[in-house]
């Protein structure tokens, strides 16, 4: 991206925004383009790069629906079922097992096992 203004680490001039600053602020950039970057040089390995919005050009957040309150409520429970035994972990279940806690080391101090 040679066209666009580079500013370095915590020097971009007011008017310009990150997502996550965009966001805090109630907005979205909308379909806009990237307007500059910001540049933070780092030794021996390539700089961190974020990219900055125009704040006049960001559009409100859109607000969320039932709809899409339904959908993430639906995702956020499948994350929690464990495969295995079809119950609801109550936390999610972590990547690294692919099921839940008690399913992943079975024994005599699990629940199912414990006197």
């Amino acid at each position: 991206m040679g066209a666009l203004p580079v500013f370095r680490w915590r020097l971009a001039p007011d008017g310009y925004a990150t997502r996550r600053q965009l966001r805090a602020r109630g907005l979205r950039p909308g379909g806009q383009p990237v307007a500059a970057q910001l540049e933070r040089p780092r030794r021996r390995r390539p700089p961190l790069v974020a990219y900055l919005y125009r704040v006049e050009d960001a559009k409100p957040v859109r607000p969320m629906t039932s709809a899409k309150w339904a959908a993430l409520a639906k995702a956020n429970a499948a994350r929690r079922t464990c495969p295995v035994c079809r119950r609801d972990a109550g936390y999610v279940i972590p990547a690294a097992f692919g099921m839940c806690v008690p399913c992943a080391y079975p024994g005599p101090h699990g629940p199912e096992g414990s006197p």
